[in-house]
């Protein structure tokens, strides 16, 4: 008679577990280590109510674990918590280090950013903490001996562990439900980074969105546009908008910053915004937002795909329109004019590890000018300021703001050396934005030119322990929603269109305004007349002379 040897090595000291056992233990190793700044600001908020903090704490960790347990099954339940620990492991990381929510349109952002964009989020320090918090726990679980019970005492268990779960969490949302509903008014960040809930959650919806909206294809708009009030000089008229990149207006010195970080545009007799705020705080929402028609209250995503925007209305006036990209792209906002993406051409003088200066853009002005022939818009999208390498933006000699962080790891940096490398892109961008118009004036004689800049969003830099962009926008912090804007303006297009230019320097440092004026101010720019056009939302409109205002048909 032969007997079955028991196994030896590594095999033999597996240690066995029950299924809904080994769920229990992974959802309190994520409640714990993973959703730090979950519960810090959860305490925080409720600090006045200790006893309905308690509550809050019983009835989200009864609900992750009611979650775990669902997934409480054979052939499921290890690559379920593995899957949950390796998220909330990726996701804490970004909210610890840099207080970043991982919601929705955070998903598209990250979904549209660039190989070398996206490299510099992994430093050595990321890499060993996913290994430390992820990883090596995830190796635990595809360890241990799993023991399921048969299958219908099984269903029968978990069921009624669900449904414990599922009693003690509403039981703990209704005994302090008044305290709950006030603060969640109040604080409506509250449950924006549970992990690995709210990420996954965001990855679905931006899933679902992106299947809804695939077949999109933008209305027609704007299509009794054209050009009218034309000066008679046999100029064409040029504007080149110059959309920067996570430009925050706190540390433009035109608008009052200690710090000299606009030297040369101060000399460039530009017109300044001091109060603009941006359409969102992050590229992937702003740039189709501020292109589109629609303010900012009243855009989304899909209505942004669904219609044409501010491009296409200038080419049905017969305006030719180019875009040069050294960002991230156009998202969808030049679908229908000539666009370029720079960062391939890889080009010595300005690029390296797939990255590329912004003078790359500068560089291509003179060849777009050689070829205008009529009415013409130039875009170029800047890298600009864009983070955590805030030092790759800029070239050895705009290093004037130092010690400067020469890392993409912020915490191998001083706060003053953060601010000092991110004072150094803004510096940059006030040598990009003045060349631009230089070789505006330089071609006086045979063009008319304007110029308008403006950034996309603005950034963080350690404020309440926030960093980068990309903060919902309902709880996001002015550093991420003031945004620098300014315009030049040619004094022969100024005169012969009727700008008064001094009336729009004080209005300027009067008013407030938004991305919600670019669609309009762009058309009055370029004196295109069209029944979708608002005088009231062109920011140059009040100041033209009566004889020279767009004529509206």
């Amino acid at each position: 008679m032969t007997h079955e040897k028991a196994p030896t090595g590594w095999l033999n000291i597996r240690p066995a577990v029950g299924s809904v056992t080994l769920c229990f233990i992974a959802a309190l190793y994520v409640l714990l280590v993973t959703n730090r700044m979950f519960w810090t600001k959860a305490y925080s908020y409720f600090t006045a109510e200790p006893a309905a903090f308690a509550a809050f704490v019983i009835g989200i960790s009864a609900g992750i674990m009611a979650l775990f347990t669902f997934f409480s099954a054979k052939y499921v339940t290890k690559p379920m918590l593995i899957f949950f620990v390796l998220v909330a492991s990726v996701s804490s990381w970004f909210n610890d280090q840099f207080g970043v929510i991982i919601d929705k349109d955070m998903i598209r952002n990250a979904a549209v950013s660039t190989g070398a964009e996206s490299g510099h989020l992994i430093t050595t320090r990321f890499v060993t903490y996913v290994l430390l918090t992820g990883v090596l726990p995830s190796l635990v679980i595809a360890w241990v001996r799993i023991v399921h019970r048969p299958i219908l005492k099984k269903l029968a268990y978990n069921t009624a562990v669900i449904l414990a779960c599922a009693a003690i969490f509403v039981v703990a949302g209704t005994s302090f439900y008044k305290t709950y509903a006030g603060v969640g008014r109040a604080h409506r960040d509250l449950m924006d980074t549970l992990n690995p809930v709210i990420p996954i959650a965001s990855v679905v919806r931006y899933a679902i969105d992106t299947q809804k909206n695939a077949n999109v294809v933008a209305q027609p708009l704007g299509t009794d546009a054209r050009r009218v009030g034309v000066a008679d000089n046999g100029k064409p008229r040029v504007t080149i908008i110059v959309a920067g990149e996570t430009a925050r207006a706190q540390n433009f010195s035109l608008g009052g910053y200690g710090k000299l970080t606009n030297p040369e545009l101060a000399k460039r007799n530009v017109v300044y915004f001091p109060n603009t705020s941006s359409c969102g705080t992050a590229t992937a929402t702003s740039i189709p937002c501020l292109f589109s028609i629609y303010p900012r209250a009243q855009y989304t995503h899909r209505k942004g795909l669904e219609s044409e925007n501010l491009l296409d209305v200038l080419t049905h006036a017969k305006v030719d329109v180019t875009w040069l990209d050294n960002d991230t792209g156009s998202y969808d906002v030049t679908n229908r004019v000539s666009y370029t993406y720079l960062p391939p051409s890889a080009d010595p003088r300005f690029c390296k590890d797939g990255e590329c200066k912004d003078e790359i853009l500068v560089d291509k002005v003179d060849g777009w000018l050689d070829k205008v022939k009529g009415d013409s818009v130039l875009v170029l999208h800047q890298l600009g300021s864009h983070g955590p390498a805030y030092y790759q933006r800029y070239p050895e000699e705009f290093r004037r703001f130092r010690p400067d962080c020469r890392s993409n790891d912020f915490s191998s940096c001083s706060q003053e050396e953060i601010t000092n490398a991110y004072d150094n892109t803004i510096l940059y961008t006030d040598h990009i934005v003045a060349m631009v118009i230089d070789k505006l004036k330089q071609r006086s004689n045979s063009l008319s030119g304007a110029v308008l800049y403006f950034s996309d969003h603005g950034e963080s830099l350690g404020e309440n322990g926030i960093y980068l962009h990309g903060t919902p926008y309902i709880i996001a912090p002015s550093q991420q929603t003031h945004v620098p804007m300014l315009v030049w303006m040619a004094d022969d297009l100024a005169k012969a269109a009727g700008f008064d230019m001094a009336c729009l320097s004080k209005r300027a440092g009067e008013g407030a305004y938004s991305h919600d004026n670019i669609f309009h101010s762009v058309l009055g720019m370029m004196d295109v007349s069209t029944k979708v056009y608002d005088p009231k939302l062109d920011v140059f409109a009040a100041c033209r002379t009566p004889s020279n205002k767009l004529a509206l048909n």
